[in-house]
């Protein structure tokens, strides 16, 4: 199971690296997930640099994809040339979107009618794009995830790693990464939050999807 997280120039450090570093958490030899960016460097909004572990056209083989956000994804979606490389398929790929990584899914026509999770600055440039913005962290039909928040990245860990490989396995890594005397605190909050986006598991029956 392959996740490509993608990371592009201006990117955040957060809605990346929290993402990508809990999913490498888990005890699955065949999951990995890796940064994708569409140069071999790219340079987050704080001057880290990041090397690309694979080439643009992974993002088409993974088992998940999230598009990561950052300071220039408002131009990087007026690139007919990058936009038209980004080969995702959510009728077989979880794809996900990352406060503004939701912006390049609404462009890349993904979106629909599902309305969708962002950061407060994207909020108006994803509704001028016809998407309605709802006021969660997180929200998943079928396929398609988008979260707002920095924050709200261990939302969109958590979910793959429920889909990929289990419930259990993703409340162990958060339970991991929590705050000491808070552990059970985000342990339940994450449950809470995406269970009713995840099809019959080991957390119980789903309840019915409450995206509208």
């Amino acid at each position: 199971m392959r996740i490509a997280v993608l990371t592009f120039d201006g990117f955040n450090e957060l809605d990346s690296f929290i993402a990508a570093a809990m999913l490498n958490r888990i005890k699955e030899p065949s999951l990995r997930a890796m940064m994708v960016c569409p140069e071999e460097q790219v340079v987050s909004m704080n001057g880290v640099i990041v090397h690309s572990q694979a080439p643009l056209s992974f993002v088409g083989q993974a088992d998940a994809v999230i598009v990561g956000s950052g300071t220039g994804t408002r131009d990087l979606v007026q690139s007919s040339g990058l936009m038209s490389a980004l080969k995702l398929d959510p009728s077989w790929q979880l794809t996900c979107g990352q406060c503004s990584g939701t912006l390049v899914l609404a462009k890349l026509g993904l979106l629909a009618d599902v309305p969708a999770c962002t950061d407060t600055k994207t909020k108006p440039w994803v509704e001028e794009a016809g998407i309605r913005v709802i006021d969660k962290p997180f929200v998943a039909h079928g396929n398609i995830a988008t979260a707002g928040g920095c924050l709200a990245s261990h939302y969109l860990a958590a979910w793959i790693t429920s889909r990929l490989v289990g419930w259990s396995a993703a409340e162990s890594v958060i339970r991991y990464v929590a705050p000491v005397g808070q552990k059970e605190e985000y342990v339940d909050r994450a449950l809470s939050t995406i269970r009713d986006y995840l099809p019959a598991s080991s957390t119980g029956e789903p309840r019915a999807p409450t995206w509208r």
